[in-house]
């Protein structure tokens, strides 16, 4: 099995890292780990990861997951008289991990953003050849035009404001996309077998928000560390009778 690890988020005293566990290409478990430096966040999610793989999925009977033996079916129920028709059953609740949520739109002028952008790449001391090496790095492309969603513009900002020269583009830790933020979440919503209704509650008991929309990319990355942090607590072996 192998482990991927990345820095995702980084900002003055705080560093987040992602540790991924993949097998033949398929990811098969993901962890978070932030610390005040990168490699002290690295062992937290690795150890994070190590947890996940050791536990199997949320719910999952050690029995069931060692032996592969199917569930005990039921024995039939005694014949009973035949009885008025039933009403349709209600729909049971969706079991996607999170509700359909539609994005606000992006606004039209992102003149703004873009002088913070240039100021911020001055002050770091960066070039047209430095942004470009670090653009194709972090988005996959070596413009700045090429950027066409208001989230990945704010990542790019966010990111180059918090930024210290000397700063090598080469080095410097890329934002964790959006749509990233998103995926995690709902792997990590579908591990723990939650429906849209328990996302959308736990969000507004911790956030407040009541959509993922609704927060920033920063909000975002914690949202997901506290799906991860009960991802854990499920895992925990239930303490013996009487203790």
């Amino acid at each position: 099995m192998q482990v991927e690890v990345r820095l995702v988020h980084a900002e003055p005293g705080t560093r987040v890292v992602e540790a991924t566990a993949l097998q033949r290409g398929e990811r098969q478990a993901m962890a978070l780990g932030e610390a005040d430096t990168a490699e002290a966040a690295e062992d937290r999610a690795r150890e994070r990861l190590q947890h996940q793989l050791a536990s199997g999925p949320a719910g999952e009977r050690p029995e069931d997951a060692s032996t592969g033996s199917p569930p005990r079916t039921p024995s039939p129920a005694p014949a009973a008289k035949p009885a008025a028709p039933a009403q349709a059953p209600a729909p049971a609740p969706a079991p996607a991990a999170a509700a359909a949520e539609e994005p606000p739109p992006d606004p039209e002028d992102w003149s703004a953003e873009l002088a913070r952008i240039d100021l911020a790449l001055k002050r770091i001391g960066w070039q047209r050849e430095q942004e470009a090496l670090y653009l194709e790095r972090a988005f996959g492309h070596p413009s700045r035009s090429r950027l066409t969603t208001y989230n990945d513009l704010l990542a790019y900002l966010d990111l180059v404001e918090a930024l210290e020269p000397p700063c090598d583009p080469a080095s410097a830790p890329v934002p964790l996309r959006r749509r990233d933020l998103l995926s995690q979440s709902d792997a990590l919503l579908a591990q723990l077998g939650w429906t849209a209704l328990q996302g959308r509650q736990f969000l507004e008991h911790h956030l407040g928000p009541s959509s993922r929309q609704q927060l920033s990319d920063a909000q975002l990355l914690q949202f997901n560390m506290l799906l991860e942090e009960a991802l854990m607590a499920a895992h925990q072996p239930a303490p013996p009778a009487g203790a």
